[in-house]
């Protein structure tokens, strides 16, 4: 890479860091069921990168916020893939049934989310007593 390029480094809001996620999840939900019908393990695998620029991308005063909407993004991702037969209830069923089949990757991606954050934290915490 040039010495003047670097890589992109956007910093969100906590309500920016939850549309992201979101909007993301929704749309790789979206895709999941294009392109390979409802391949759950595929969408946890995606699940997770999601996290991670999550977690690296929410701004030092929000930075609580993003272990708290991935889950709530994996949730909202999961409305395309949800078993749709029966009406409102046969979704909420298969949404309620995906959300327990796929807990691993929820945790799993949570987990990382939380990790990151938790390194982030404790990073600005330390430059902040040098300083002071």
């Amino acid at each position: 890479m040039p010495p003047g390029r670097r890589l992109p480094n956007p910093r969100l809001t906590g309500l920016g860091t939850g549309l992201f996620c979101a909007t993301v999840m929704l749309l790789l939900g979206c895709l999941d069921r294009l392109l390979f019908g409802v391949s759950l393990p595929v969408y946890g695998v995606l699940f997770l990168p999601v996290c991670v620029l999550t977690a690296l991308w929410v701004r030092g005063g929000d930075i609580l916020t993003a272990p708290v909407v991935v889950p709530i993004a994996f949730t909202v991702g999961l409305f395309p893939l949800a078993d749709g037969s029966g009406g409102l209830l046969g979704r909420l069923m298969g949404l309620v049934t995906g959300l327990a089949t796929q807990a691993g990757w929820l945790y799993g991606g949570t987990l990382v989310t939380g990790v990151i954050v938790l390194v982030r934290r404790v990073r600005w915490v330390r430059r902040r007593r040098r300083r002071g």
